[in-house]
């Protein structure tokens, strides 16, 4: 019975002993299939290299801007300097957005994108001027965020001009070595978004004195004491019904806007 057992024993091991690699991939035809899948799989992918890199279906013919107001597109294309002809998909869209932004201050963001499969778009946001500082016979055009982007030779419309009537000395010299001057046109900015919109095209100018003593000139000889840029909101509330009470007043102070003031005739 030994005997016996062993020889069953053996004939099973030598039944069992086919070569390991074709018994795991389950014959020669799934090793010949594999094969083949890897091959074209390989062959797509350089064909699609090539389609993207090497052929001409896939490569810049156009560059489409939109958004300019004061720019024109020819300008924009020409800062961009998008290089035509090259392959789309390797178009460093960082690149030209960098090049937009430092060759046109007046752009304050930039979306350049893949147009397939010929085109690239500059999609274009201008700033837009809250105030001007006159500078001889040019004005600085000075945006929401107080950055000045632009000089031009004409006033912009209905843009109120920013006066910095920074002292060297008393509170507006301690103001200014306290906030510096870039501080002081930003909270200038900030008092030019707060004004009310009835009174904004009235405005003709914002005077800095120091950073508590922001005050507003309009048609008319009128003025409006504004005080800092803190509590914009509710110095409007307080400056649009203090000018429906007293409508023939020539003199606001809101620096306060619980405690407001009117005066003259």
């Amino acid at each position: 019975m030994a005997g016996s057992t062993t020889a069953e024993r053996g004939e099973r091991q030598q039944e069992s002993s086919g070569p390991p690699l074709v018994r795991r991939l389950g014959g020669p035809r799934r090793v010949r299939t594999i094969i083949v899948l890897a091959l074209a799989l390989i062959l797509l992918s350089a064909a699609g290299v090539w389609v993207l890199y090497g052929s001409h279906w896939l490569r810049v013919e156009r560059v489409s801007v939109s958004g300019t107001s004061v720019l024109t597109p020819e300008q924009v294309r020409e800062a961009a300097d998008v290089p035509v002809g090259s392959p789309l998909i390797s178009v460093d869209t960082d690149a030209i957005e960098s090049r937009l932004l430092r060759k046109l201050p007046r752009i304050g963001a930039v979306d350049v994108v893949r147009s397939w499969p010929h085109g690239i778009g500059l999609k274009v946001a201008e700033r837009t001027a809250v105030l001007i500082v006159q500078k001889g016979g040019n004005f600085i055009e000075v945006d929401g965020e107080g950055v000045r982007f632009a000089t031009v030779s004409r006033a912009p419309k209905g843009v109120p001009a920013l006066e910095l009537s920074l002292s060297r000395t008393g509170s507006s010299a301690a103001s200014l070595r306290r906030f510096g001057e870039d501080r002081l046109v930003r909270e200038a900015v900030a008092v030019a978004g707060a004004i009310p919109a009835a009174v904004a095209h009235e405005t003709r100018t914002v005077k800095v004195r120091s950073y508590d003593e922001i005050s507003l000139e309009l048609s008319g000889g009128r003025t409006v004491a504004w005080g800092s840029g803190d509590k914009g909101a509710a110095k409007a509330r307080t400056l649009t019904a203090l000018m429906k009470a007293a409508p023939g007043a020539r003199h606001f102070d809101v620096s306060v806007p619980t405690a407001p003031a009117s005066a003259g005739s």
